[in-house]
């Protein structure tokens, strides 16, 4: 049995796609997977399952989804493992607990490659930084220059923005927490 997250895109974000965390864990335990836990309104499920293709767990989700709530919703799924080398990656710049910056995770959904979200984004400019890794960055932004940044604006316009998710370090530094309990 494999412990994994799922990261849910773009739900209960200004009143659309709105999907409740207790109906969605029903949905979730209906669907056999185990010790399920939703961390915030936004789509952070920790779960067990025997299933070990990480592909057939995503399928499975957005199809409940479309089934249950009748709207598509792009899912991210990683193991654990995977979430704890990310944390073993995480840059030195990024692991300041400075109120003035705001530092973020940008999980990159399959098909959709690293290379080809940093064409899309273009980059960065005095006000962030990046360090990407296979399917995700770590990007940081200067919280009173958010505004200015060339990635905020880039994340929510370009055409892969369907194909990013996006979650502060703190989020995924308490998932991971999660996990591990």
């Amino acid at each position: 049995m494999e412990k994994y997250i799922a990261l849910l895109r773009g739900i209960n974000i200004s009143g659309k796609n709105k999907i409740s965390m207790k109906e969605l864990k029903e949905e979730l335990i209906n669907l056999g997977f185990q010790s399920v836990f939703t961390y915030l309104n936004s789509g952070n499920v920790i779960f067990n399952s025997e299933i070990e293709d990480k592909n057939l767990l995503k399928s499975m989700i957005e199809t409940m989804i479309r089934k249950k709530w009748n709207f598509d919703v792009p899912v991210f799924v990683m193991n654990q493992k995977e979430l704890e080398d990310i944390f073993r990656n995480t840059p030195q710049w990024c692991r300041k607990d400075d109120k003035e910056i705001y530092d973020n995770i940008i999980f990159i959904l399959p098909p959709v490659t690293l290379d080809e979200v940093y064409r899309e984004l273009g980059c960065p400019n005095e006000y962030e930084k990046i360090e990407g890794h296979s399917n995700y960055i770590f990007w940081s932004y200067q919280l009173k220059n958010y505004r200015k940044s060339n990635w905020w604006h880039q994340t929510a316009s370009t055409s892969i923005r369907q194909s990013l998710t996006i979650r502060t370090v703190n989020t995924m530094r308490k998932v991971l927490e999660i996990c591990k309990q």
